[in-house]
């Protein structure tokens, strides 16, 4: 079993409209609801994948149920261990542009959570790690987290011998690093915010030093980089690809985590990884990949070693 944590679920509202003009009227030819937030994203393929998946965090108000609800319908092989809170679950709006093919996003900042609810959700956070075969914390902490809510999660996966992949941001990001857990995946932003470097390859060095086991960069059309223990990959797509880039990384995120599951070696992680990311921006909601784009690109990643 992979568990998936997201403390800051949501519910992914996306819009389509022929062109997306400011300071003008609008209207929408499609409209979709998707469970969201990062690990909701990374369950959701990983289910998509064949993977026994659970899926916790915190949810609140009708906007909560609603993500439950469409959770269990989109998504029925993902079992909800999510933790109820007093407030209401965010809601993300993403606009599609179809003549440029580019998306525009609003993320609301997430209820409030009380210290009491963190206790409960740190109770059952220990009791689904036990059977667990890894963990992927991913995502924005909601007001009300210290900023070392990351970091002492790592703490409690890493006692409990389980494998543990951290994505977030910021202080977080920094904080969670220096708990050592196996695997980060920051984008070339975060991880030079990180470790002042604008050079991936230096900074995956510095970011080890500080604390990471592996850390996997994702540098958007570009692929990723991997620097771990065994060495060092590029992982390219074939080619550039125009659409909906809601949850790419969050696919990212799966592909090693059901490689790592799976006994691959990085090499074929990180494959795997660059083509879920790219069937990803091709599909037509967050959350989902283009299954069919996904077998076609899968070949044609192309990744090499880095000195």
């Amino acid at each position: 079993m992979i568990l998936t944590v997201t403390l800051n679920a949501a519910l992914d509202i996306t819009y389509r409209t022929a062109s997306l003009v400011p300071r003008s009227s609008h209207r929408v030819s499609e409209v979709s609801e998707r469970p969201g937030g990062k690990g909701v994203n990374v369950a959701r393929v990983l289910s998509g994948l064949g993977h026994e998946t659970v899926a916790t965090g915190f949810l609140g108000g009708r906007t909560g149920d609603d993500v439950r609800q469409l959770l269990a319908r989109l998504s029925p092989r993902t079992v909800d261990a999510f933790v109820g809170i007093a407030g209401t679950t965010r809601r993300t709006l993403a606009v599609a542009d179809e003549k440029s093919g580019d998306t525009t996003q609003f993320n609301e900042p997430g209820p409030v959570v009380s210290a009491a609810e963190w206790g409960t959700f740190t109770a059952t956070y220990e009791r689904l790690l036990d059977g667990a075969q890894a963990v992927a914390l991913c995502g924005s902490l909601p007001p009300g987290l210290h900023v070392g809510a990351y970091a002492e999660l790592v703490r409690l996966a890493r006692t409990a011998g389980v494998s543990v992949l951290l994505d977030t941001s910021g202080e977080p990001l920094r904080r969670g690093v220096a708990a050592r857990p196996d695997i980060v995946k920051p984008n070339a932003d975060e991880l030079a915010a990180l470790t002042g470097s604008r050079e991936p390859a230096r900074a995956g060095r510095d970011a080890r030093r500080r604390g990471a086991r592996s850390v996997i960069a994702s540098l958007g059309p570009d692929g990723i980089l991997a620097t771990t223990p065994d060495g060092s990959w590029r992982a390219r797509p074939p080619a550039a690809a125009r659409g909906n880039p809601t949850g790419a990384g969050d696919s990212a995120v799966a592909g090693l985590l059901s490689a790592l599951a799976e006994g691959m070696a990085w090499p074929d992680r990180l494959r795997r990884a660059v083509a879920l990311s790219m069937a990803t921006v091709l599909a037509p909601a967050a959350g989902e990949f283009d299954a069919a784009a996904y077998e076609e690109v899968l070949p044609r990643v192309t990744v090499e070693t880095v000195a």
